[in-house]
């Protein structure tokens, strides 16, 4: 187990469907597991499966157009072979780009996973916070276009963070996390404004959550750490199609490449 989530065997995509109604959940490494991790505690019984497209690690490398098409495209086949009843974009990366172009082709709920903002400007006492967010997220207009209609008024620190989801990785496959790079990746989140400090740092990558007790340790001070899966499982609830589910069926862990 890892922060409550198993470490789970992967198998490769070409696996013969033997049910539908499924809730696909994606990302291009393991830090959708983070989501997956929430949506099973919101919703037990419905058959899972997830795909981590590690041929595509990392979405944040990837230009804009390009990779909406990959992903269109991926999410296009797997729908097409295994009918899911609803598809989660588990990387505030892709679904900055994609969401509008998946609910065009697709007839179930698209539910994606964008830096929680919202919550972080409601939640902060200092008006400072950061997002931690791969350098595709931040540059983002998606995420200028959140800030402007949400904390205008706030001091937000932009972090984009180059190695983070490979440190989570690695401790996601049992390797030793390196304290000294996690410690200068997030550095740039705590800043002092007018007297003021961030007091809230925004986890705008769905495999941060799996480095946040590492994050604890090398911070310069305490911070709310705000993980927006359980937000993402609660959207899911609200728009899924129940009589669409699978229940009762083993949850599926697929990857490409």
């Amino acid at each position: 187990m890892l922060n409550g989530s198993p470490v789970v065997p992967f198998q490769p995509l070409h696996m013969q469907p033997d049910v539908s109604g499924r809730v696909l959940v994606l990302d291009s490494g393991v830090g959708g597991l983070s989501v997956q991790r929430e949506i099973k505690r919101a919703l037990p019984d419905a058959g899972l499966l997830y795909l981590a497209d590690r041929a595509a690690f990392p979405y944040g490398d990837w230009e804009a157009d390009a990779l909406r098409d990959h992903i269109a495209s991926l999410v296009s086949s797997v729908s097409d072979a295994w009918q899911p009843s609803a598809v989660v974009v588990a990387c505030n990366t892709a679904s900055t780009l994609v969401l509008q172009r998946l609910r065009k082709f697709l007839d179930v709920p698209v539910v994606g996973t964008v830096p929680a903002i919202k919550p972080a400007a409601q939640k902060t006492k200092s008006g400072v916070f950061a997002v931690l967010a791969t350098p595709g997220t931040v540059k983002r207009d998606y995420t200028q276009d959140l800030i402007i209609d949400f904390a205008p008024e706030h001091h937000i620190a932009l972090v984009g963070a180059t190695g983070l989801a490979a440190l989570a990785e690695d401790k996601l496959a049992g390797r030793a996390v390196d304290l000294d790079r996690l410690r200068h990746e997030i550095a740039p989140c705590f800043v002092e404004k007018s007297g003021k400090r961030t007091d809230c740092v925004v986890l705008g990558c769905t495999h941060y959550p799996f480095l946040q007790k590492e994050m604890e340790q090398v911070a310069p001070w305490p911070v709310t750490w705000i993980d927006p899966a359980p937000a993402i499982a609660r959207r899911l609830t609200d728009v899924l199609k129940r009589e669409r589910v699978a229940v009762g069926c083993e949850d599926l862990f697929f990857v490409t490449g």
